[in-house]
């Protein structure tokens, strides 16, 4: 039977600055071990056939389609065709080095890795391509592509319309590797280090958690590195050109005059008649209730904006307070606090949530 790890509580791990080490156990002998060096930052297997191929899920507990698909590798794992593939299951979110690494920016992904090297990977929860893949690969007269293919992704909303939103979240806004508590560069670290001494209010988008922005953004503003800081929509630059503007002490004249948090709050609810913070965004939602509550909204076919309470943790935590709501998803209707998944479910279920929300149209 191929190896198959289901959970990752079959994995036992050891996590330090300067190691990781990840070893598969309760299997039979050539059970695939993964090694995550730090210094390559990559996969490396250590089976009785090394050439042979390994698909790997970077999955997420919350993600109700990484457990389809664990049920899809199950299966596949049980065909005695696949005796020799090695399936290995890791949480994105609890290794962010190797997501990073493998440019993991949704779950669930699949990479698949053979003579040592990536070729080829699927992003989504995408069976029968995962199938035939696992197929293809596997076969021995396959060869290793010259380059990684990606699939074609479904269209979605137009990137530079979505990067337009983002830089315009906030009247400052840090695109920054990682966020302000766990900076993931020296440079992100700096440049936080100097928005905090100064008492700048800002909201941050970590890059290494979505690729599309992270390239996209380098184009949109025609500036090639991170971190990136905006005012009011216009880059003002990088590390470099900030450390400037603190020398000359003309930074804070750059950036639009702070206000209170509880106007800032008060803005955002109002945004939009119909305003969801929520953790991520619709087409990529970072916890199951923010996802339902999508759907919820989705069957309403009522227009809505979000804002993704990640990318900032002031508003994440004020919000809390301000309307007195202790977690998230929230919907807001006209400024007013609707509540949270249980309430709009209820509303649903009563067939009022429809109603309510065209009303605010």
């Amino acid at each position: 039977m191929a190896a198959f790890l289901p959970e990752l509580s079959w994995v036992q791990g050891t996590f330090s600055k300067h190691s990781i080490h990840l070893e598969i156990l309760g299997q039979e002998e050539g059970i695939a071990i993964a090694n995550l060096d730090p210094a390559r930052k990559s996969i490396r297997t250590r089976t009785s056939q090394i050439r042979n191929l390994v698909v790997v899920h970077f999955s997420a507990l919350w993600a109700p389609q990484c457990k389809q698909m664990n049920d899809v590798l199950e299966e596949l794992a049980k065909d005695a065709q696949n005796v020799h593939i090695k399936f290995l299951k890791l949480e994105a979110e609890d290794l962010p080095e190797l997501s990073e690494k493998y440019e993991i920016s949704a779950v669930p992904t699949f990479i698949f890795i053979k003579n040592k090297e990536q070729v080829d990977r699927i992003d989504g929860a995408k069976a029968a391509e995962v199938t035939k893949k696992v197929k293809l690969l596997s076969s021995p007269t396959s060869s290793v592509p010259s380059t990684t293919t990606q699939p074609e992704e479904p269209p979605g909303e137009d990137l530079d319309v979505r990067l337009k939103k983002l830089i315009n979240a906030a009247p400052v806004m840090l695109f920054m590797k990682g966020n302000p508590d766990q900076p993931r560069c020296g440079f992100s670290k700096q440049i936080i280090q100097i928005l905090n001494d100064k008492g700048i209010r800002y909201s941050t988008f970590d890059i290494l958690q979505d690729d599309e922005v992270r390239q996209g953004l380098k184009k949109f503003s025609n500036w090639p590195t991170y971190p990136q800081l905006y005012a009011k929509g216009e880059l003002l630059g990088g590390l470099d050109i900030v450390k400037e503007l603190v020398e000359s002490g003309d930074l804070e004249s750059e950036l639009p005059k702070q206000e209170s948090l509880e106007d800032r709050l008060k803005s955002l609810i109002n945004k939009a008649p119909v305003m969801l913070f929520m953790k991520g965004d619709p087409e990529t939602p970072r916890c199951g209730f923010s996802k339902q509550t999508v759907a919820l909204l989705g069957e309403t076919g009522v227009k809505y904006e979000t804002f993704d309470i990640l990318t900032d943790d002031e508003v994440r935590q004020g919000l809390k307070t301000f309307s007195n709501w202790p977690t998230f998803p929230q919907l807001y209707v006209k400024g007013e606090l609707i509540g949270g998944l249980d309430i709009l479910k209820e509303l649903h279920e009563s067939d009022e949530l429809t109603g309510m929300l065209k009303e605010a149209q």
